[in-house]
């Protein structure tokens, strides 16, 4: 179902509304932190085939637009997600790379202040707590015969 919202969303961004953009929203709004290919999938899925490329155009011009935010933890692939304009953080599993969203450790952005800013004006702070997730921690619990 295409959210007239989303389309109202693209045209206040400066962007074109097409039927893959608006597939690209409604994907990553409806994922968990997906990465391209997950959204590509989704894409197509919703409105037939679309090329790889075009998605990454996309994603490229709605993140710049502000309407996708788009996260790189170390050693992961590129993940999007829909979540943007709190500067909000993510916990990250070393064990799955399930990504995870934490709020802001103090409330307003950029919620951290650099001991020195070295001239620059601090307008966010992007902290990635990395550790295990439940499930994963459940599991080498139970292969260890802690559980």
């Amino acid at each position: 179902m295409v959210s007239v919202g989303d389309a109202i969303r693209l045209r206040q961004a400066g962007l074109r509304v097409t039927a893959a953009r608006l597939a690209i929203m409604q994907t990553v709004r409806g994922g968990d932190h997906l990465d391209v290919e997950a959204i590509h999938r989704g894409v197509c899925d919703r409105v037939g085939q679309v090329s790889l490329q075009a998605v990454y155009d996309s994603l490229n011009a709605l993140q710049r637009g502000g309407l996708l935010r788009r996260i790189e933890p170390a050693g992961s692939p590129t993940r999007y997600e829909a979540r943007v304009g709190d500067n909000h953080h993510h916990l990250v599993c070393r064990e799955c790379g399930r990504v995870t969203d934490v709020d802001c450790a103090i409330g307003h952005a950029p919620c951290l202040e650099p001991v020195s800013n070295a001239g620059f004006v601090v307008d966010e702070a992007d902290v990635i707590y990395w550790g295990i997730c439940p499930d994963c921690h459940t599991v080498t619990a139970e292969v260890a015969g802690l559980d």
